[in-house]
């Protein structure tokens, strides 16, 4: 009797975008001669993507889309079950529904390299669920919502495959994890299209990003450049209300604390301690003593060595997504806005 699978989610991606269709599977071949055996490793570094700002060109490149959520190895061994988080963590008791799924799989032992995460309703990750659903920062629940999307495969049954190329470890993982499963184990397609243009759709769908792959590269632990990611950016205007004080960062400046509207209010959103250099540190310092008070304007939390400014400057921030607490993830500061500019500040619905 097998596990009867979830309730499809929405499409990804709309049929108007139907050239971001997989490419059909391939069988493999019977033929295939085979591999020696090796022993299982009991644990691999993963391949990081490198950072780029546009997709990289040519035939020789691969795409997937980029997901929001806790990068995570499962292991199917023959005393069990393991899920390990990239920091070498065993979180397979927090993943309950992935260690089920694993357990159904077709093959004896392996390693698949992937990334847990909580679909919304459209279909798209959201860390902010995923976090919820493991009781937020420092918890320790379950999360029974969490899937496992997995994009490489680089053990199985008895063959390491990290010296073969991408394209042979996707071979092999499409007969694992066949592209139309809906069960808790799924397959990160690779989309056919064009870098730039799957880049533009997948921004316009809200969605993180995307990743670009090398065809012929074996798996190689470390940012190498391998795998490259693309990210989508949002961009927003928010109040500074404050900062936290550093004996090592430029101008003193650890962190800018910040504020959105909610309504007449402003609301604390949450830091932001990277994008300074010298000279933008500096200006900010000069600027924010003039605006010094003894009460924080927005309740910040407790916060240690905080200095607290009137809510008078607005900075441009750089962000990837918000938390389900409401604070900014991966913010980076890109400048002061100026007064004539009437900006617009972020407003929390």
């Amino acid at each position: 009797m097998t596990k009867p699978p979830r309730k499809p989610s929405k499409p990804l991606l709309g049929e108007a975008d139907a050239l971001l269709r997989s490419r059909p599977r391939r069988h493999r071949d019977p033929d295939q001669p085979n591999l020696p055996f090796d022993p299982m490793p009991d644990r691999i570094e993963p391949c990081l993507a490198l950072l780029k700002a546009r997709p990289p060109k040519g035939d020789n490149w691969v795409y997937e889309i980029k997901w929001d959520g806790y990068r995570v190895s499962v292991h199917i061994e023959p005393a069990g079950i393991r899920i390990l988080t990239r920091g070498g963590h065993d979180w397979t008791h927090r993943f309950p529904a992935i260690k089920l799924a694993a357990m159904w799989l077709p093959v004896g032992s392996a390693i698949l390299d992937g990334e847990a995460v909580v679909l919304d309703e459209q279909g798209r990750s959201d860390f902010g669920l995923l976090q919820q659903s493991l009781g937020g920062r420092g918890g320790k629940k379950m999360s029974s919502d969490a899937i496992f999307m997995a994009f490489d495969l680089l053990y199985f049954d008895g063959h390491d495959l990290r010296n073969s190329e991408l394209s042979m470890r996707r071979h092999l993982l499409e007969d694992l994890v066949p592209a139309d499963s809906q069960n808790d184990i799924r397959l990160s397609e690779e989309v056919e299209a064009d870098g730039d243009a799957l880049l533009r759709i997948t921004c316009e769908h809200d969605l993180e990003g995307i990743i670009a792959k090398r065809r012929d590269s074996p798996y190689r632990s470390g940012r190498l450049g391998d795998w490259v990611k693309i990210k989508c950016i949002q961009t927003d205007s928010f109040v500074i209300v404050g900062y936290e004080q550093s004996t090592v960062a430029r101008a003193g400046i650890g962190r800018l604390l910040l504020a959105a509207r909610k309504g007449k209010k402003l609301a604390y959103v949450g830091g932001v301690g990277t994008g300074f250099n010298e000279r933008s540190a500096n200006e900010l310092r000069k600027q924010m003593d003039k605006l010094i008070i003894g009460k924080p304007a927005v309740d910040t939390g407790r916060k240690r060595n905080a200095v607290f400014v009137r809510p008078d400057l607005v900075a441009e921030i750089e962000y990837r997504a918000w938390t389900h607490d409401g604070k900014l993830r991966h913010a980076a500061y890109k400048g002061l806005r100026e007064v004539e500019d009437d900006t617009a500040i972020h407003e929390i619905v």
